[in-house]
């Protein structure tokens, strides 16, 4: 691990400060994807500024909306009885995150910021039509997500809560695992609420999380998993690795899809 700088700011403006001021400085979330970076040496940053003392944590439930504050764990939203019935889908999800350490250590804030092509929270969150705010903005889903590993987070901005409209009519998630890392090889999460019917899968594609607007629209038309059992998602530029073909994935992101709506009910 290389040497740097370490700040626990009081306040978010300090840590905006710090992170604006030196294009190498770094966010310190849960740390689930940047510790272990830093121990095999793959990231050099001059500065990490923990976010922990920011009171970025937290979980809010209004007629409209339910808001997660970025610094929220894992653990926090699975086990939450608000999340469990305002989108239930949601916190099913978050109990499949990782392992039980990581769920306790790892936020949503974090795993946005890093936007993992692997990462479950992202489908959530572009399925939901959700809006991710920062301490300068607010962005929208459809607007966040820009590629592997790419947000439209600007250097130095730090996203503070995400908000998931309400009411949420259907919601589940579905994810067949990597056995040894638990990382969705293809994750699909499914929704029907204030943004209409949307599914959104993770763990695919070459280019992160992506929609299936042709699922979508059969979905809108007759919510069953037999309205979508012919809809295959092309394999072209979905992810072929050791643990499957493209042409695998494309096959389980209709399975997934399937159990998902059945799920949802």
């Amino acid at each position: 691990m290389y040497n740097f700088a370490y700040h626990k700011p009081a306040s978010l403006a300090d840590a905006v400060k710090i992170l604006s001021a030196d294009p190498e400085a770094r966010p310190l979330a849960g740390g689930q994807t940047l510790i272990p970076v830093l121990k095999q040496r793959l990231n050099k940053p001059s500065q990490l500024v923990d976010l922990a003392a920011l009171g970025l944590a937290g979980i809010k439930v209004s007629p409209t909306a339910l808001t997660i504050g970025a610094m929220t764990p894992h653990a926090a939203v699975a086990r939450s009885a608000e999340v469990r019935k305002a989108i239930p889908g949601l916190a099913d999800l978050a109990s499949w995150i990782g392992d039980e350490q990581v769920r306790h250590r790892g936020t949503i804030g974090g795993s946005l910021a890093n936007n993992d092509p692997s990462a479950c929270y992202p489908a959530a969150v572009l399925a939901l039509g959700a809006t991710i705010k920062t301490d300068r903005r607010e962005i929208a889903a459809d607007d966040f997500f820009q590629g592997m590993f790419t947000t439209a987070l600007e250097p130095g901005e730090i996203i503070t809560e995400v908000a998931f409209p309400l009411p949420v009519e259907k919601s589940a998630y579905e994810k067949f695992r990597q056995p040894a890392s638990r990382y969705a090889m293809v994750g699909v999460f499914v929704a029907k609420g204030p943004k209409g019917v949307r599914v959104a899968v993770t763990g695919a594609g070459q280019n992160g999380v992506f929609r299936v607007p042709e699922m979508e629209d059969a979905l809108a038309k007759s919510w069953s998993p037999d309205s979508i059992a012919a809809i295959k998602v092309s394999p072209d530029g979905l992810v072929s690795d050791i643990h499957g073909s493209a042409a695998y994935r494309s096959h389980l992101i209709t399975v997934m899809a399937k159990r998902a709506v059945a799920k949802a009910g």
